[in-house]
């Protein structure tokens, strides 16, 4: 029966290759399309977990302008789906660029359809357990997660996402500020999921991953013939996300020449593309994120005061990992429900020392840090429960304990419990201190002791 078949979106112009493919797929409820329209149409429908889809449709069936917004707006509206991206124009720059774009995979035409059959299955395969990860993760976190789907269970950043929901549907521009590692696109992903923009785009560029020469070109778009290289006209991030959000992560990162057309842009709400003539009207949400401090660096001459208070209406701290209390251990094991599935099914858990290492440990690269020792830690693990030894975290705390004595031991508890402490009071001294048991001269001494910021 069509019904317990697992569902193909096949987006196809050519009608005899679209006969050739349906009979290739029996074992699939396929669904065939020749244009844009219809594909995100039949994506809204039948939400199938695989499309295979080609490059050259209608009006540009001999280009991949047409194909690549196809593919832009399934990442947008249902980015968990696998997309397998075929072209015979520029295969190896349109393989490149269909990837970075969120595609799964790509292959040459002419179509191999064995091949591409293999492609098919393994991108289905890999669905339904990605799908199967995320049950776990929903019942390893159930009751503990936040906007996103970020799993929580530090008042923090319950908080945070709280403050984060409330500004989703206005069109205020919001800054997330944290450390590198603390979940910053996730949760500006959240913002954009849970606003009146959720139908729209969310495209997420990196400042600091761009040279210079070549950022403008990826946020503002250029025409073709700007400059050599420019073989085709070209939409920026910015006119990707209209309608929509546009993350720009490491903003800190951009050079001052363009700043002033970031800030023009945020005045006027209009962009025009390198080499072009006209200005274009773009209704794009802004959200951002640094690791960076933009004050120091306003006040260095390094950002522009103007455009920073532009960027700046909402400004959303995101606290470490090591200062939301119980969030490792909890983070770890959806992590380790994730991994093992994926990679080493005997793993079952972490044994005491591990949970003991994890729940301890400073985690100076945030979440990120934690991710990958604990997929490292599952991949390694020779028994049933993943160890301290597995995480590689216990011949550093051995070393630590070696040079520890109980004056330095104590002196880092403080430290540990003080900054948990203003955390939970978001830097109240008063509350701080009411929290610790102590007096608030005492709590500034031992913050000027430590030389802890507050």
């Amino acid at each position: 029966m069509a019904e317990h078949k697992p569902k193909l979106l096949i987006v196809e112009d050519d009608q005899g290759l679209q006969a050739q493919l349906k009979w290739a797929y029996e074992d699939f409820d396929v669904t065939i399309v020749g244009n844009r329209e219809d594909a995100i149409a039949a994506l809204r429908a039948e939400e199938p977990p695989v499309v295979t889809l080609d490059l050259g449709l209608p009006p540009d069936p001999d280009g991949t302008t047409e194909g690549f917004k196809v593919l832009d707006e399934i990442m947008a509206l249902k980015p968990d789906t696998k997309v397998i991206v075929a072209s015979g124009h520029g295969a190896r720059e349109s393989a490149l660029q269909a990837i970075k774009h969120g595609a799964y995979d790509f292959y040459q035409k002419p179509v191999d359809i064995e091949q591409l059959g293999l492609i098919v299955r393994r991108a289905l395969n890999l669905h339904t357990i990605e799908k199967e990860n995320r049950a776990l993760a929903a019942k390893a976190g159930e009751g503990n997660t936040v906007l996103g789907g970020m799993i929580t269970s530090a008042p923090e950043m319950v908080k945070v996402a709280r403050t984060i929901e409330r500004v989703a549907n206005t069109n205020v521009s919001v800054m997330l500020l944290g450390a590198s590692g603390t979940g910053k696109e996730l949760l500006a992903r959240g913002l954009h999921d849970a606003s009146d923009r959720k139908s729209g785009n969310f495209v997420a560029i990196n400042c600091a991953a761009i040279p210079e020469n070549l950022l403008e070109s990826e946020l503002f778009g250029h025409e073709k013939g700007a400059f050599t290289g420019a073989v085709k006209t070209t939409e920026g991030k910015i006119e990707m996300a209209d309608g929509g959000t546009l993350f720009l992560d490491e903003v800190g990162d951009i050079p001052l020449p363009l700043q002033v057309k970031l800030l023009r842009f945020l005045q006027e709400r209009t962009i025009e593309r390198i080499g072009g003539r006209s200005s274009i009207a773009v209704d794009t949400r802004i959200v951002c994120a640094t690791h960076q401090d933009l004050e120091a660096m306003v006040a260095d001459g390094r950002f522009r005061e103007d455009l920073f208070y532009r960027l700046a209406e909402i400004v959303v701290k995101i606290p470490a990992l090591a200062e939301r209390p119980g969030d490792a251990t909890l983070l770890a094991k959806a992590f380790l429900k994730r991994f093992a599935n994926e990679m080493n099914p005997a793993v079952t858990g972490f044994a005491p020392d591990a949970l003991a290492a994890i729940d301890g440990w400073n985690w100076p690269g945030n979440v990120r840090e934690l991710e990958n020792r604990v997929k490292r830690a599952v991949i390694m693990a020779e028994g049933k429960l993943v160890a301290a030894e597995d995480l590689d975290l216990i011949e550093e705390d051995e070393k630590a304990a070696n040079v520890l004595n109980l004056k330095s031991a104590r002196e880092k508890s403080d430290r540990t419990v003080i900054r948990h402490a203003l955390a939970r009071s978001e830097g109240n001294i008063s509350n701080t201190a009411k929290i610790l048991g102590i007096s608030r001269p005492t709590l500034y001494d031992l913050l000027k002791q430590y030389d802890l910021q507050h």
